[in-house]
C-alpha cells in the first residue's frame, strides 16, 4: 500500500520542504527505514540521525525544522507536532482489522442476552444472561461475558478477555487479550478465631467511560459496593493492576506494571510510569504526574510531578539527589575540619 508524499502532506496537514515525487511504503526510524520508507523527526536527538538516515523523507517538527533543512536535499514534511502528526500518517498504512460478520456457531450467546446490529462473535465466545451488547461491537475467540453486563456501541474486546457480571464498558472502548475486568478486588481480613482469614464479597461493578483501553494482562477489580470507575478517554497500559473502589478521571495514562491499591482517586490528565505503585486511599490531583517506580504513600495535589520512594515532589528529590551527589566531596571537608579541630568521626 503506497502514498504519495503529496498525498500523506495533505492527510496529516503539513508543508513539504524540497517536494519531490515520491511514493512512501511505509514508516519506520531514522536508522531503520529504507529508500521508500517516512520516517520522524521531532526532537533535537533525532537530527543527527538524519544525513545517515535512508529514509526517503521525513516528517519534521517546526521546532527542529531549520536545522533539519541545513543538514540535507531530501523532502520533509513540515507540521506543528511530528508525534501526533505520525499518528495520523500510519491511518493511511494501516491495514483494516477482519472481522467474521454475525456470530459464529461455536459462540455461546444466552437466549436472554440482547445483542445489537452489525456485530461480530467469534469462536468459543460467551454471552451470558441479561448481557447487553450494542451496535458494531466486535468480540472475539473465547471471550467471555457474564451475566449482566452492558458492552457500548462500536467496542473491540480481543480474545480471551474476562468480562465480568454486571460490568459497564463504555462506547468505543478496546479491551486487548486476558485482561480481567470485574474479578472480586484484594478483599481479605483475619477470621474471628485467628486461625484463618475470611474472604470479603465485591458486590459492586467496574465502569468503564467511552474510549477506554485496556491494555493485556491488565486487571481491574470490582467495587466491594458501589463502582470501580474509569474515565472516558483514559488509556491503560499491559500489566496494570487497578484495585477495587478505584476512581480514575478522564485522559489519564496508566503505564505498565503499575499497581494502584483500593478506593485511591486519581483526576483528570493523570500520568502515572511504569511500575509506580500507588497506596490505598491516596488522592491524586488533576494532571498530577507520577514518576516510574515511584511508591505513592500520601495525596498528590494538582499538577505536581512525584518521584521516588517513598515519591516526592520532583524539585525536592532533585535536592536529595544532588545532595547524595555531593555527600563524598563534603566527608571528606568535614574530616578535614575535624582532623584540624582534633576531634575522630
Amino acid at each position: 500500500m503506497n502514498h504519495s508524499l503529496e498525498n500523506i502532506s495533505e492527510h496529516i496537514n503539513g508543508e513539504v520542504f524540497n517536494a519531490k515525487p515520491i511514493n512512501i511504503s511505509g514508516l519506520n526510524y531514522a536508522d531503520k527505514a529504507t529508500e521508500t520508507e517516512l520516517t520522524l523527526l521531532n526532537k533535537y536527538g533525532h537530527i543527527q540521525l538524519w544525513p545517515t538516515s535512508k529514509a526517503a523523507a521525513a516528517i519534521v517538527s517546526t521546532s527542529i525544522a531549520d536545522e533539519v533543512k541545513a543538514l540535507s536535499t531530501k523532502p520533509i514534511i513540515i507540521v506543528k507536532d511530528a508525534d501526533l502528526a505520525m499518528a495520523k500518517a500510519l491511518e493511511l498504512f494501516a491495514k483494516p482489522t477482519t472481522n467474521q460478520s454475525g456470530i459464529h456457531k461455536l459462540a455461546s450467546v444466552e437466549p436472554t442476552a440482547k445483542i445489537g446490529n452489525n456485530i461480530s462473535i467469534g469462536a468459543g465466545a460467551y454471552i451470558g444472561n441479561n448481557v447487553v451488547v450494542g451496535d458494531n461491537v466486535v468480540i472475539r475467540s473465547n471471550v467471555s461475558i457474564y451475566d449482566d453486563a452492558v458492552i457500548g456501541t462500536g467496542t473491540i474486546i480481543y480474545s480471551n478477555a474476562t468480562i465480568s457480571e454486571r460490568t459497564i464498558i463504555g462506547a468505543f472502548c478496546r479491551l486487548y487479550s486476558n485482561c480481567s475486568i470485574g474479578s472480586d478486588g484484594f478483599g481479605y481480613r483475619p477470621a474471628d478465631n485467628g486461625m484463618g482469614i475470611t474472604r470479603i464479597p465485591h458486590i459492586g461493578n467496574v465502569i468503564l467511560g467511552n474510549y477506554v483501553d485496556v491494555g493485556s494482562n491488565s486487571c481491574i477489580d470490582n467495587a466491594k459496593f458501589g463502582s470501580t470507575t474509569i474515565g472516558d478517554f483514559t488509556k491503560i497500559d499491559n500489566l496494570v493492576q487497578i484495585g477495587h473502589n478505584v476512581d480514575i478521571g478522564r485522559g489519564c495514562m496508566i503505564c505498565g506494571q503499575a499497581g494502584i491499591a483500593g478506593s485511591v482517586t486519581i483526576g483528570d490528565g493523570v500520568i502515572i510510569a511504569g511500575n509506580a505503585g500507588i497506596k490505598d486511599h491516596v488522592k491524586i490531583g488533576h494532571g498530577a504526574k507520577v514518576g516510574g517506580k515511584a511508591g505513592v504513600m500520601n495525596d498528590i495535589p494538582d499538577g505536581e510531578s512525584h518521584m521516588g520512594y517513598p515519591a516526592v515532589k520532583d524539585i525536592e528529590l532533585a535536592k536529595q539527589w544532588i545532595a547524595v551527589r555531593k555527600l563524598p566531596e563534603t566527608m571528606k571537608k568535614l574530616k578535614a575540619i575535624a582532623k584540624s579541630l582534633n576531634i575522630d568521626l
